[in-house]
């Protein structure tokens, strides 16, 4: 595991209307502005569902399972490996774990793409003076080779993969372990981002606010772990944030 510090600032609330999924972004009446923003990775800030459900359905393949449709994939994948495989393939959770990994680590780096708009997203939101990090449910040393693929690398204070602590998402260990050196607790001045309900219950399980970037292709999956704050895009959530003025205000992007 490898978390790098970077100086980088993160909460802001609701004005106590319920969450709009639809794509339309939350008011912010926010009181202190966020000291620090953890984000998911798998299509929070990077195109990966193709990448992963090829590497899937080699695996299914090899296991003489069905494969899945990008629809199974996806629930599936919410979990981290060691959470979801042996519920998928019981004793032999470790050999199809070896085997998803061998043809994923072949593949990942050539298709890895940023999602648009979110780099601008992250670095002026690194000028704003905010600690960025990532907490996933990928396996940590795939994730940061993805990150310092991107070139991102100087970008996170953090970055926290699956196997990092000693619990993954949605258990509150991840984001303790992501914010241990920003100096700045779970809590109200730190935002949980991410694109799906798993991400939500973990920022509710580390008492975090829990904001949802992109569209809710399922609006009912948010039913129980509802965002506190919903953005369509990197650039609404940069400026909410630099509306606060959050020293003195920052880059237009």
């Amino acid at each position: 595991m490898n978390a790098r510090r970077q100086p980088n600032g993160a909460a802001a609330r609701l004005n106590g209307a319920p969450p709009a999924l639809n794509g339309t972004a939350n008011p912010l009446n926010g009181t202190r502005p966020p000291r620090a923003i953890l984000f998911d990775w798998d299509n929070t800030l990077i195109d990966s569902w193709v990448t992963i459900h090829e590497a899937r359905n080699h695996l299914m393949r090899a296991m003489g399972q069905p494969e899945r449709s990008l629809d199974q994939t996806k629930a599936d994948a919410r979990l981290s490996l060691r959470e979801s495989f042996p519920l998928l393939f019981g004793d032999r959770w470790e050999e199809a774990r070896d085997i998803y990994l061998g043809h994923f680590r072949a593949i990942h780096l050539d298709r890895l793409a940023a999602l648009p708009g979110r780099e601008l997203m992250l670095r002026s939101l690194a000028e704003l003076g905010v600690f960025l990090g990532v907490v996933s449910n990928k396996t940590g040393p795939l994730l940061r080779r993805e990150v310092e693929r991107l070139g991102w690398s100087g970008l996170f204070g953090s970055v926290i993969g699956a196997g990092d602590a000693s619990a993954d998402k949605p258990a509150c260990e991840p984001v303790h372990l992501a914010l241990s050196e920003s100096g700045v607790p779970p809590g109200e001045e730190v935002w949980f981002v991410g694109d799906t309900a798993l991400d939500m219950q973990c920022a509710m399980n580390s008492g975090c606010v829990a904001v949802l970037l992109g569209e809710a292709a399922n609006p009912e999956e948010f039913a129980r772990f509802a965002p506190r704050l919903s953005f369509t895009d990197g650039t609404s959530l940069f400026r909410s944030l630099e509306g606060l003025r959050i020293h003195g205000g920052g880059p237009s992007s």
